[in-house]
This record gives C-alpha cells, sequence and structure tokens, in this order.
C-alpha cells in the first residue's frame, strides 16, 4: 500500500507540473504575441525617439560667487551743531536731489547777529569810500585809508562766518537718493551724534564679492558680472568689475573683487545677497546634450538618424559641462543625434523623430561654471 500511495502522489506531482508549466508557456505566447501586435500597430518596429542637431553653441566660462549690494553712496544724515528743530521738510522714503534743505534749526541769535554784522560791513564801506575820497583830494593820509580797508575786510569777513552759521542750521542733502526713516520732529532738540535719517544712492549698486585667489589673473576691470537676487528670480542685473583688490585674504585665501551694476529701477537695495557670476569668457564650440552620450569602456558613441535608421558613432569628447558635451571629432555640425529612447534601440533600428529641437531651444543652458567662497 505504500508503494502504490508512493506512485499515485507522484504521478500527481507530475501532472501538476506539466499544468503549470502550460500554463507559464501560453502566457508568454499571449504577451509576445501583444507586444508584436502592439509594435505592428506603432509602426512596423518603429522606435520613437527625440532628437536634436549637432552645432555650435556659445559657451560661459564663469565663476560663481556670492556679493552683498551696497548704495553707490551712503551717508547717516546728521546736524552740525545742537540746536532745537523748526521744520522738517521730508517724510519717510523720500527721493530727494543734492542741496534740498530737509531739516530747518532754530536761528533767532544767528539771524540778529546777520542784521547786525551786515550793518557793520556797510558802515566800514562808507567809511572806506570817505577816506578814499579824501585822499583823492589831498586831505588825508594813505595810512588811514589802510585803517579803514582792514576795519572793511574784518566785518565782511565776520558777515561770512555769520552766514555759515546760518547755513549750518539748514541740514541739506548732500547728494540725490533715497531717505530712510525719519527719526525727528519738530521741537526735538539735535546733536551732532543724533541721526535724523538715512540717504542713499541706489541709482546704481557696489556689488562686492570674493573669488579664489587661483582666478586671480583672469580677472581685470571692465569684465562683465551677472548678479541674481532671490527676490526677483526671473530678472538679471547686468554690471562690469570696477576694482580688485590689493590684498588677499590669508585666512579664506580669496580677493575680494567690486563690480558696479545698473539699477535704473531701483529694485535692488543695499545689504542684499546676490549669487554673482563672473564672466572670465565666452566662446563657441560644437558640442551635443550629454543625454545623447553612451560611454563605453573608456569610448563614447553616440546614436544618429540617418535616414531613417539609427546608427552607432564614436566620437571624441572633450569637455563636460551641465547639460552638455563638447564634440571634438567625429560628429558634424546638423547631424542629428538621439536623445531620448537610446536604451530602446540597437544599431540599425528603424527610428521616428517625435520632435527635434536644436540646442539653443533645450532646457539646460550650457554654462562652466567654477563656485567660489563667498564673504
Amino acid at each position: 500500500m505504500n508503494v502504490f500511495h508512493y506512485l499515485r502522489f507522484h504521478a500527481l506531482l507530475v501532472i501538476s507540473a506539466v499544468i503549470v508549466l502550460g500554463i507559464v508557456g501560453w502566457s508568454v505566447q499571449t504577451y509576445l504575441s501583444n507586444q508584436n501586435q502592439t509594435q505592428e500597430r506603432r509602426g512596423g518596429g518603429t522606435v520613437a525617439v527625440i532628437a536634436a542637431e549637432v552645432s555650435f553653441e556659445e559657451f560661459v566660462d564663469q565663476v560663481e560667487s556670492i556679493g552683498t549690494a551696497l548704495a553707490n553712496e551712503s551717508v547717516s544724515i546728521t546736524a552740525k551743531v545742537t540746536e532745537t528743530v523748526t521744520k522738517v521738510n521730508f517724510e519717510d522714503g523720500m527721493y530727494v536731489e543734492a542741496g534740498d534743505i530737509l531739516v530747518e534749526l532754530s536761528n533767532a541769535e544767528e539771524t540778529a547777529m546777520l542784521n547786525e554784522t551786515k550793518a557793520n560791513v556797510a558802515e566800514a564801506t562808507r567809511q572806506f569810500q570817505r577816506v578814499q575820497n579824501l585822499i583823492n583830494q589831498k586831505l588825508a593820509a594813505e595810512t588811514q585809508l589802510d585803517v579803514e580797508r582792514a576795519r572793511m575786510q574784518t566785518a565782511a569777513a565776520r558777515l561770512e562766518g555769520i552766514l555759515a552759521r546760518l547755513d549750518d542750521r539748514l541740514i541739506r542733502a548732500p547728494f540725490s537718493g533715497k531717505l530712510g526713516f525719519r527719526n525727528v520732529s519738530p521741537g526735538t532738540l539735535l546733536s551732532p551724534n543724533i541721526p535724523l535719517t538715512t540717504l542713499d544712492d541706489i541709482s546704481s549698486i557696489k556689488l562686492d564679492f570674493s573669488i579664489p585667489e587661483s582666478n586671480l589673473a583672469a580677472i581685470k576691470p571692465g569684465q562683465e558680472v551677472i548678479a541674481l537676487s532671490i527676490a526677483y528670480p526671473d530678472r538679471s542685473f547686468v554690471g562690469v568689475v570696477t576694482t580688485i583688490d590689493s590684498r588677499i585674504d590669508v585666512n579664506t585665501r580669496t580677493i575680494k573683487v567690486r563690480a558696479k551694476l545698473n539699477n535704473d529701477e531701483l529694485l535692488l537695495r543695499p545689504g542684499m545677497l546676490l549669487t554673482v557670476r563672473l564672466i572670465q569668457g565666452r566662446q563657441q564650440f560644437l558640442a551635443i546634450p550629454e543625454s545623447a552620450v553612451m560611454p563605453i569602456q573608456n569610448k563614447q558613441f553616440a546614436y544618429l538618424i540617418i535616414e531613417g535608421k539609427a546608427e552607432r558613432r564614436e566620437f571624441q569628447a572633450g569637455r563636460r559641462i551641465p547639460g552638455f558635451v563638447e564634440v571634438l571629432s567625429g560628429l558634424e555640425v546638423g547631424e542629428r543625434v538621439i536623445t531620448e529612447g537610446i536604451i530602446k534601440i540597437r544599431p540599425g533600428s528603424s527610428v521616428r523623430v517625435k520632435n527635434e529641437l536644436p540646442l539653443n531651444e533645450l532646457p539646460v543652458a550650457g554654462e562652466a561654471t567654477v563656485v567660489a567662497e563667498g564673504d
């Protein structure tokens, strides 16, 4: 009985295995048949790919850093004398021209002294003219004229001093620019150490940033600078290098560079953190998208589209920059390389281009960047 049961169990096991294998084989055959039908519906095995033309493109050699925006001119407005405010002629954030009177201080004493001094000048002038007439008539000595001349000059000098004291009680804008917050009101007793407000000329912006000393030889005044701000993600601000510091920072081994940016729209403000791109050079060379490169061992290949077929060709690659690879030899301008769908093709495969883009319309810009430490 044991042998009989064993044989029956073994037969059932064999039958089950055969049934399972049959089901698996039928499933695989059905899947392959469906795949073949799908490929036939799509064009008889033609693979849809995306291609781009091989072309000459401009690549930018640049150093990237972080910089701080500074006003072209900046000052904290204070009084020259201790006096009471009688009139305030500005509001917060106002734009003023050079010479505009911002604050008037009490000047009653100086005004009285001015009137007295004017009278003294007028009297000294009359005396001088009277003595000069007497000398012309031979009725007075030359020495008397010298005395009157000295008195007249002394009175005139005193008048200039009073006028200067009066002018000190008129606080003016030293240059055109944008004011900060107002910190005074009429009746405030001002002293030279109390700031009234701030004044910034932001028609142009100074931008200070640092770059590695290894790039020192490639920097010179007049080089192009492009600045980016997180506040304006869709804007770039162009300027030029104006000054290179005379010393290397011994701790960071960087050198400070100052550039000047145009700020006609007054978008940039002093103190802003800006990403800086110092343009060291621009050049044109042949390139293909990085996605088109297929490395095999130590060689570089790309699939080209020749008369609707995929042709694998070796080429010599040069510099690699984000998104692109320089072509030194092996590919020609205008040839089409496959950028997407490479994994589905073999040499000689029929291909259909879904969309074909020149390099200058691809989403990734070709820029060679060296990242520098910021301030």
